[in-house]
């Protein structure tokens, strides 16, 4: 039999290989039996019934939860809570009960197949990641409805198996803790999905969106999951299975090999200390930081607040969460991101139109200057946590220094304000752009004068001076990071912060690529920021350089013609100068 490889997106990086264990959808069958009128009141009361009964089940899962992993993770039930208190949903269901005369589960099932097949045909994203929440819901209620019990992920006996799934709801999700599954591969999902974000806590490997993976698994398949590729690997061929028990091999030798580098400051052969920090988008992802050691938070981004919720964050809320990430990782400093919706994050409620072209349509830094209501929540509460720590703000989507002074106007409000109600913060606090248009790339050198540091944001850096839309398969081999373009708009940036003597930093994926960083190096940056994992890495490779070398190789691949001729001639100096590290970062190679 020959193997079969799959691709669906990454959601949490590692190496698992086990078989499979078809974790198949839950199919209720139910039969339209017609009721009597008298009948209609004992119907409406076993539906009232069953919505107790899934509310006391939710609320045991949510304490079981908040006991062994933190009442962070047991939140993410908050949401599932909320449907059961649609009202909208509960008197659809009350009301069809009394015109159709079918009994409760019938008329439930159809009310749930109608939610759900709306919110699925749904562009939003708050509203489609709530189509798990309803399945998982609706499916807990259908059960106590009908009397049945359902064996979940926790009670599967064998060991090292990888779950495969249409979806996993975070209930699902949180029974593996602590158990007996090494990876799971789903059909669809996002890496925003509450499910990938507790792949990522729990520190398993996982890729999501394969589409077709329950179709083309079948149970006891051994598989290889990639979830830092996001590639599937269904029966391989010993050669392939060979490669990836080397590469898991390597993963775990190089984890306790950096353990050592924990306290050790990013440091050259020949003395030149750079910073290396980590990106995260939950305060929960703190403990990985320091399990780590990186040393502080180059980006801290803040859109999950307005996520899978039906309101609008408080000045309080953010003001919690941005005091205790300060206090959890002082003295190192953190940079927080203002909110950054639009382009492949929207919001229904807040109102942001869905454009033909929403990366360059009203989102970011754009949003906020019209927006000024919700802007100055959180710059107030970005001020009023400066004082707990070493904190930075940074705007994104920078196109021009007018943006800037809109909003450090904006900024400065808060500060009257602040200082009128008598409330303390911190008049040092550091304000910075990120860089990723290339207007601002071009024109950095006006910006620097009027800002405290950069952090260029080389994701969207990349698509917009290469004209390649990164989520677009299609045109995907156009997304070059080594585009020599690109190499020369990020020496551009480098060159003009260090010339009116702010420090530079780098919060794109560009960070976390050993031959990508060798170049990086040596044009100069001052921080590397990146998700948590990959931080031994990158240390281990920044002190096993001389900066003296890394200045020579970013000066060469400047003169290159093709991002392609970059990446083979870092590559081959990486090779020369750090052998070990190299395939390390990548398994499939």
């Amino acid at each position: 039999m020959n193997e079969i490889i799959l691709k669906g997106i990454g959601a949490a990086s590692g190496v698992a290989i086990g078989p499979a264990f078809l974790f198949g959808k839950e199919e209720f069958r139910i039969s339209p039996h017609k009721i009597s009128e008298t009948s209609i009141a004992l119907e409406i009361a076993r539906f009232e019934d069953a919505l107790i009964k899934t509310r006391h089940e939710i609320l045991e899962i949510q304490k079981r939860i908040a006991e062994e992993m933190g009442t962070e993770h047991a939140e993410i039930f908050d949401a599932h809570l909320l449907v059961l208190e649609d009202r909208t949903l509960i008197e659809d269901v009350i009301v069809r009960i009394k015109k159709e005369k079918f009994c409760v589960e019938y008329i439930f099932s159809e009310v749930l197949k109608k939610y759900v097949s709306v919110f699925s045909r749904i562009e939003d994203e708050y509203l489609r990641e709530r189509v798990s929440d309803i399945n998982d819901v609706g499916k807990r209620i259908l059960r106590n409805l009908l009397g049945e019990k359902k064996n979940i992920v926790v009670d599967v006996d064998a060991e090292n198996l990888i779950l495969v799934a249409n979806d996993l709801a975070p209930s699902e999700t949180a029974s593996m803790y602590k158990k007996n599954i090494v990876a799971f591969v789903t059909d669809i999902g996002s890496r925003t999905s509450h499910t990938a974000i507790m792949a990522k806590s729990l520190e398993i490997p996982a890729v999501v969106g394969v589409e077709v993976a329950t179709q083309k698994i079948i149970n006891g398949d051994i598989l290889i999951v990639d979830g830092k590729t996001g590639t599937v690997i269904i029966n391989p061929e010993k050669e392939t299975l060979d490669r990836y028990e080397t590469a898991k091999l390597k993963i775990n030798v190089q984890k306790e090999r950096f353990v050592n580098l924990k306290e050790l400051p990013a440091e050259t052969k020949d003395n030149r200390e750079v910073l290396i920090a980590a990106n995260i988008e939950l305060p929960e992802e703190i403990p990985s930081v320091i399990e780590h050691g990186a040393r502080g938070i180059g980006l801290y981004r803040t859109e999950y607040f307005y996520m899978n919720r039906t309101d609008l964050p408080s000045e309080e809320e953010h003001y919690q969460a941005y005091r205790h990430v300060a206090q959890a990782v002082s003295p190192h400093h953190v940079v927080i991101r203002t909110l950054d919706l639009g382009g492949d994050k929207f919001l229904s409620q807040l109102h942001v139109p869905r454009d033909m072209h929403p990366f360059l349509g009203w989102r970011a830094i754009r949003f906020c200057l019209a927006r000024p209501d919700i802007f100055k929540i959180q710059l107030r509460a970005i001020l009023r946590a400066s004082v707990h720590g070493q904190l930075k703000l940074m705007y994104p989507m920078i196109s021009g220094i007018e943006e800037l002074r809109q909003a450090n106007n904006l900024l400065e409000e808060c500060r009257n304000e602040l200082r009128k109600e008598d409330i303390r913060f911190d008049d040092n606090l550091e304000v910075g752009a990120m860089i990723e248009v290339p207007s601002a790339a071009i024109t950095a050198d006006i910006i620097a004068k009027e800002a405290d540091f950069f952090s260029i944001g080389t994701n969207d850096l990349i698509q917009y001076s290469l004209a390649v839309d990164r989520t677009n398969e299609k045109i995907a081999y156009l997304y070059e990071p080594a585009h020599p373009a690109v190499l020369k708009l990020i020496k551009n940036i480098i060159d003009a912060g260090h010339k009116s003597e702010i420090w530079v930093g780098i919060c794109g994926e560009m960070s976390g690529d050993p031959e990508l960083v060798l170049v990086l190096l040596g044009l100069g940056l001052d921080e590397f920021s990146m998700p948590p994992a990959s931080v031994p890495l990158i240390k281990q490779l920044v002190r096993s350089v001389s900066y003296k070398d890394a200045k020579k190789i970013a000066e060469y691949a400047l003169s290159l013609s093709t991002g392609k001729e970059v990446e083979e001639y870092s590559n081959q100096r990486l090779q020369e100068l750090v052998p070990e590290l190299l395939g390390e970062n990548d398994a499939s190679k």
